[in-house]
This record gives C-alpha cells, sequence and structure tokens, in this order.
C-alpha cells in the first residue's frame, strides 16, 4: 500500500530515469558515455566529487557510528575533510592536463598505459583488475544500504529489496552513463547536504534546543562528548588514514579527468569543500543528537536498537511530516545512487575500454563500445548483487575495506606519476601490487587495529621509489618530454588564474 513516503520516494527515482533519458540523447560516442566529453562545468564537477563520495555511509554508517559510540567517531570526518582538500590541490589540475596530453586516456588503467608507454600492457591489465575486484566489494555497499532503506520504505523482504533497489540505479547508468550520472550526483549531492542539515536541527527543536540537547547526550554517557574516549593512538591515526584514500579512487578521479579544463580547479574546490563541511558535520550531528532523541523516546528507538545504522531513516519518519520525511529519506538514497552509478559506470569504463577494445575487438566503432559498456554495467550489478546478499553485511565495513585496497593500490602511483619525472612503469606496477596485497593480507589479521590503508599506502609508496631508482630502464625521452610539457601547462593555467 502506497503511503506519502513511498508516494515521495518513488517520484523522486522517476525524475532520475528521466535524467537518465535526457542524457541519452547527448550520449553520442564512448567518450560521452564513460567522461561526458570532458565537458563538466566548476558547479557539476565540484557536486559530482562530492555525491560520488559520499556515499550511502554518509547517512548511514557515519550517523550510526556517531549513535553508538559519541563524538570519538568524528576522527574520520575530520581525516576526509583534510584528504579532499588535498586531493583537490594536488591532483586534480595535474590529473586532468595529463590524462589529456598522455593520449586523451579515458580510465585509469589507458592513463596509467600511456603515461607509463606500457606496450606489454602488464600496467592496463592489473590495474583493471584490482579496480574490478574493490569495485565489486564497494558496490555491494551501496546495494546493502539501498537495500535496507527499500526494506524500510516498502516493506519489502531484504532480497527483493536487493533487486528493486539495484534497478533503481542501474536504470539511469544504463540509459545515460556519465553525463546521467553527474547531472544526478548535482541534484543528489543538494538532497543530501540539505537533509543532513535539516535533520539534526529537527532533533533540537524537540528536545528543546542545544543545550538541552546537548545536555541529554551528557545523561546517557558523559564520554560521549569525548573526543578520545575509547580511542588510543593508533585508533585515532587509522580514521584520520582515511583521507589518504581520495588520491586512489578511481570514481572520484574520473570526475577530475572529466572537467571542461583544469583552470576551473579553484572554484570547483572551494564548492567542494563548502558542501562537504556541511554535509560531514551534519552526519556527525545527526547520529550526536540522534542518541538524545531515542534516549528521550524511547517507545521509537526498537528499529534503531536492531541496527544502529537506521538511525537517520528513523529521525526521518518520526520527526517530519511524512511527505518532508519521504524526501529526507529520498536524500538517503540520492546518496547510495551516486556512489553506486559512479562505480558501475567506472568498472563498466574498464572492461569496455581496458579489456574489449584493447584484447578484443581494437576496431569497435562507437556506437559498439557504448552498448558494450551498458551490458557490462548489468554484469557487475549481477556480481555485486550476490556480495550483498547477506543482510547482516555493515555498510561501513564495506566501504572501509574498498576504500583502503583502492587508496593503497592507486594513491601513490597518482601522486608520484603526476609530480615526480623519475617514476618509471615497473615502479608503478610494482606499487600498484604490493598496495593492493597488503591490503587484502592486512585486512585479514587487523594486526595492532591499524587501518590496513596505512600499511598498504606506506608500502606502495617506498616500493614505487626505490623500484624506480633501481629500475635500469629509466624514463624515455618523450616521456619526459610529455611530463614537461604538463609542467608548462599547468604553469599557464596559474597565471591565468
Amino acid at each position: 500500500m502506497f503511503t506519502p513516503v513511498s508516494i515521495t520516494f518513488f517520484s523522486y527515482l522517476v525524475i532520475m530515469v528521466i535524467v537518465g533519458l535526457v542524457a541519452w540523447r547527448f550520449t553520442k560516442n564512448f567518450n560521452d558515455y564513460i567522461l561526458g566529453g570532458r565537458k563538466l562545468g566548476a558547479l557539476v564537477t565540484a557536486l559530482s566529487v562530492g555525491a560520488s563520495d559520499m556515499s550511502g555511509w554518509l547517512l548511514m554508517g557515519l550517523p550510526g557510528a556517531v549513535f553508538l559510540s559519541g563524538i570519538c567517531e568524528s576522527w574520520i570526518a575530520i581525516g576526509l575533510a583534510l584528504g579532499t582538500l588535498a586531493n583537490w590541490l594536488i591532483v586534480a589540475a595535474p590529473l586532468r592536463v595529463y590524462t589529456e596530453t598522455a593520449h586523451n586516456a579515458l580510465t585509469l588503467p589507458d592513463y596509467f598505459s600511456h603515461r607509463f608507454e606500457d606496450n606489454s600492457r602488464m600496467l592496463r591489465v592489473i590495474s583493471a583488475i584490482v579496480i574490478l575486484l574493490f569495485f565489486a566489494i564497494y558496490s555491494a555497499s551501496g546495494m546493502v544500504a539501498s537495500a535496507r532503506l527499500f526494506e524500510l520504505v516498502f516493506n519489502m523482504p531484504y532480497e527483493t529489496a536487493l533487486v528493486f533497489g539495484t534497478i533503481a540505479t542501474l536504470a539511469y547508468v544504463f540509459l545515460g552513463g556519465f553525463l546521467a550520472v553527474s547531472w544526478t550526483d548535482t541534484i543528489q549531492a543538494t538532497m543530501m547536504c540539505l537533509a543532513l542539515i535539516i535533520a539534526p536541527i529537527a532533533v533540537m527543536v524537540d528536545l528543546g534546543g542545544f543545550s538541552a540537547t546537548i545536555d541529554q547526550v551528557r545523561a546517557i554517557d558523559p564520554n560521549h562528548l569525548n573526543m578520545l574516549q575509547g580511542q588510543t593512538f593508533i585508533g585515532v591515526i587509522s580514521l584520520l588514514a582515511w583521507g589518504l584514500g581520495y588520491f586512489g579512487q578511481p570514481h572520484i578521479l574520473v570526475r577530475f579527468m572529466a572537467a571542461k579544463n583544469a583552470a576551473l580547479m579553484p572554484r570547483a574546490c572551494r564548492i567542494s569543500m563548502i558542501w562537504l563541511i556541511f554535509s560531514l558535520t551534519g552526519a556527525v550531528a545527526a547520529g550526536f543528537f540522534g542518541a538524545a532523541f531515542f534516549s528521550a523516546h524511547p517507545d521509537l528507538g526498537k528499529a534503531v536498537a536492531e541496527n544502529h545504522e537506521r538511525v537517520f531513516m528513523v529521525l526521518s519518519t518520526t520527526l517530519f511530516n511524512p511527505w518532508i520525511g519521504g524526501v529526507l529519506l529520498s536524500a538517503i538514497l540520492a546518496a547510495v545512487m551516486s556512489t553506486l552509478s559512479c562505480q558501475l559506470l567506472v568498472c563498466s569504463s574498464v572492461l569496455t575500454e581496458d579489456f574489449y577494445r584493447v584484447f578484443i575487438r581494437p576496431n569497435a566503432n562507437q556506437r559498439e563500445l557504448v552498448w558494450i559498456g551498458r551490458l557490462t554495467v548489468i554484469a557487475v550489478s549481477c556480481v555485486a548483487i550476490v556480495i550483498a546478499m547477506d543482510p547482516n553485511n555493515l555498510v561501513l565495513s564495506l566501504v572501509s575495506y574498498a576504500w583502503g585496497g583502492f587508496g593503497a593500490a592507486f594513491g601513490p602511483i597518482i601522486i608520484l606519476s603526476l609530480l615526480w619525472k623519475g617514476c618509471t612503469k615497473n615502479g608503478a606496477l610494482a606499487g600498484i601490487i604490493v598496495g593492493a596485497l597488503t591490503v587484502l593480507v592486512w585486512h585479514q589479521g587487523a594486526w595492532w587495529g591499524l587501518y590496513e590503508i596505512i600499511p598498504g599506502f606506506v608500502l606502495s609508496f617506498l616500493t614505487i621509489i626505490v623500484v624506480s631508482l633501481l629500475d635500469p630502464n629509466k624514463p624515455s625521452t618523450s616521456m619526459l618530454a610529455t611530463f614537461h610539457t604538463v609542467q608548462r601547462k599547468l604553469d599557464d593555467i596559474k597565471k591565468q588564474v
């Protein structure tokens, strides 16, 4: 039976599909399908970076963690804010210029292959495998989040909700590709930010103001107000280290590659950081104030007690008029769909550009590549559904694993390939392998409670430098010429800005 919440929710899904249909008309070739023809302006680039980054964990995982443990969990938000800023300042403009200069590279494996003149194709294959491996896990996290949402709104069994939630995202990605994803990201980023501002304010109003809310939290547990409660030095460093992950996230890096030009990056950075600060602060506040709300209204807290990642969902349905609640729940779906759609598209791009076109059909025309891209989106979705089939999966734990894998495997080589002319092909290959394997092994042991991205990132970085210095095959004259060309272009852009 349809309710105001479900009607609002369904209306949002229809709007997203309509955007996909509109984007279909502007998708004329494979470049359009996977990079939007490199035409994104500052606003769309900034909000698309934010929305593709902050998945369902922003409205589910992070508020749930703060709800459970208190303000000490906000270290992760600080790390993410610092990492985002560093990514904009260090990577955004150089990557945009380098990928276009290096044979108009369309994917990260494509960029690595051309940057290091890898005729053996090993760099392309290994980096593509790493992307597919960790995105299968990352995509599963988005599907778990959307399934939980469909469960709540439509009262479906988990397995049914999982399929319908995936189809909702798959529809507009299949139709409109990168343009549909970027346009919907702009809408979704706006919804996410507004929802995360409105919900904590509503809790404070319900409980009698900011001071009364803080007093209620203190009555639950004074330690909820302690940033260091339950945290060790390693624990704080591990949470802050989430910021390292930004340098290696393919679904974020392709947003830089798709920007209209590198000159718009400073403006896009400012927009992105303002959005991020409001969104992260709102997510922490939703979990923190949510603890006070459910303490004051214990009869409403049963669903949250069963699963703490539902705190924002339950606040949305209990504090607001059903129509407004439906809009707020749609913001959760927006968060999930924005990241999941980017992940599916990156996987599709890798399978089509780095496997199909390189190894199977080198002479495939543009229409064929677009349709192969659409079909591989469906294939990747099916694999992720299988991983997400376990209803006991927690969104934050899945995201943590994949985030660490990408950050360690690709972060160091992205930084060094853009800033150091001495980086070699063998150094790049060794660094990617060491980073990915370290995360896979460390995650199983979880030694000393240290987040796996830290040893993975450090070992990958050192491996690239050591192997490159010892490598007898030094960068060729043409590689060095391209590097210097990029640096000159960046210098010219800085003068213009």
